[in-house]
């Protein structure tokens, strides 16, 4: 698997947040070697404002991220994905459309930072990790050295990045 970029897809149910985020991120982080999209099951319609303020602070380019179904994907003439991580539980169980190609996948999954109730604070709080989370992953996504491995080996490394800090994101649900 060596080219010159990678097409990777974040999917989530509302494709509002996490995979929201995760695409920005990669976007900043990915160094021209990776193209990050994301999608949702069942898109909210809007990009959760909450991870825009923090995306934007961070100094992410948001001009461009909406919220949109996985059906754009599935779609004649779309990109072919190289990469489909799942970022949120509730996806990971949903029936998935199938992409042309052999795309390694793998489940990221992080509790959901647009369902917590609370404070600014709290609310901050969850986004951060959420963030914290996801950029971590990335950048073990981003410092593989993909061309250099073989399949199984690959979806090894992506299951076990999508493992890291799971005791964490589950106690902060």
């Amino acid at each position: 698997m060596s080219q010159d970029a990678y097409n990777v897809l974040f999917l989530c149910t509302g494709n509002s947040a996490r995979s929201i985020m995760a695409e920005a991120i990669l976007a900043g982080e990915g160094n021209g070697r990776f193209v990050p999209f994301s999608a949702g099951s069942h898109p909210a319609g809007a990009v959760n404002p909450h991870a825009l303020e923090l995306l934007q602070a961070l100094g992410h380019e948001t001009g461009s991220l909406r919220s949109k179904s996985w059906d754009e994907f599935a779609a004649p003439g779309a990109p072919e994905m190289d990469f489909v991580f799942t970022v949120c539980d509730d996806a990971a169980g949903e029936t998935c459309p199938v992409w042309p190609g052999h795309q390694a996948t793998a489940h990221w999954g992080i509790p959901d930072p647009a369902k917590v109730k609370g404070t600014q604070a709290e609310v901050a709080e969850a986004f951060d990790e959420t963030y914290r989370l996801l950029a971590a992953r990335i950048g073990l996504l981003v410092a593989l050295p993909i061309d250099k491995l073989d399949r199984a080996a690959l979806h090894k490394h992506l299951h076990d990045i999508g493992e890291m800090n799971r005791g964490a994101a589950s106690s902060a649900a």
